[in-house]
């Protein structure tokens, strides 16, 4: 009986966001809610980052510390760096909260991103979204880790070759935005290949077409490398470039699976090159004279219509 008794619940958000049926107020108010709800996500995962400002730091100074001649043997204690103001040290340590706020809010604020374009798609859409968002984070980890080995390798060359040596001592700041930067950037690198199997699974580009382009692909590759990576020397630059080459032939095995299973390439003018003439036969018929037409018997006048009675003796139904 109690069950009988329940309303029935309507549509959900959801829902009504994928037919159509939210009015333009409803989709901002939605989008109100769902960024207050992401900002305080990034303001805890900002709480949390404050809290593991330190133990990130000493992470990243590492690669400084395993320099030759910055550990002190009697204190074991790494070289300090050099501040150029006093609030140096604490802004720096806002902008390390910063960037680890973004990562330990980022299961908060891309699902609120995630719920609020999510409407909009097809089912087979959000699927592959789904694939595509899982492996974005592995890559871009992969690559913020080989970032910080080529950091690690590369950092003594950089000093050794320059005029001051390793024993000149670096400025903090400029040495976190170096190595974070570094990161950032290899870890985009890294979502190279992505964005070709996205192009692939959209349709856009067969895996025929993806590898047709490897001679330009390779070199793309190595002159990221070279133009990222901060060791001049061979190490680094080439490490990086194998890598992505690397990445990208497994991106093209992966849309040549694709196109097997989605049964691209057996099209029927699929093996014709773009400028080649399609094979058309030659079935013309010559054109010959029509059949005589009979003369049409002339259309006779209509009879004329007789003029409509006053409006006082004509009648509707109802009366």
């Amino acid at each position: 009986m109690g069950f009988a008794l329940r309303r029935r619940r309507g549509p959900s958000k959801f829902e009504r966001a994928a037919d159509g049926s939210m009015t333009l107020i409803e989709h901002l108010r939605d989008l109100r809610s769902r960024l207050f709800m992401a900002s305080l996500g990034l303001l805890a995962g900002l709480i949390v980052g404050f809290i593991l400002a330190e133990p990130v730091y000493e992470l990243l100074r590492q690669p400084y510390c395993n320099l030759p001649g910055k550990i002190d043997p009697e204190t074991n204690k790494c070289a300090a760096f050099i501040l150029l103001a006093p609030a140096d040290s604490f802004i720096l340590k806002l902008k390390l909260a910063l960037w680890i706020g973004l990562i330990v809010g980022a299961p908060v604020w891309l699902y609120q991103l995630w719920a609020f374009i999510a409407p909009g798609l097809h089912r087979h859409e959000r699927r592959w979204a789904y694939t595509f968002v899982s492996l974005a984070a592995p890559l871009f980890a992969a690559g913020a880790a080989l970032a910080y080995v080529v950091v690690d390798k590369g950092l003594a060359f950089l000093l050794d070759a320059g005029v001051a040596g390793l024993d000149s001592q670096l400025e903090v700041t400029r040495y976190i935005s170096f190595v974070t930067t570094m990161i950032l950037l290899f870890g985009v690198g890294f979502e190279f290949p992505l964005l070709l199997l996205m192009l692939n699974f959209a349709g856009v580009v067969t895996a025929r077409r993806l590898l047709s382009w490897w001679r330009t692909v390779v070199f793309i590759c190595f002159a990221f490398a070279a133009v990222a990576t901060p060791d001049p020397g061979p190490f680094g630059m080439t490490l990086l470039a194998l890598t992505l080459s690397l990445l990208y032939f497994i991106a093209c095995g992966v849309a040549f699976l694709n196109d097997k299973r989605k049964g691209r390439g057996k099209e029927v003018y699929a093996g014709l090159a773009d400028d080649e003439v399609s094979p058309l036969t030659d079935d013309r018929e010559p054109v010959l004279a029509g059949d005589r037409v009979e003369t049409v018997a002339p259309i006779e006048a209509p009879e004329p219509v007789a003029a409509p009675r006053p409006i006082e003796s004509r009648y509707d139904d109802t009366t």
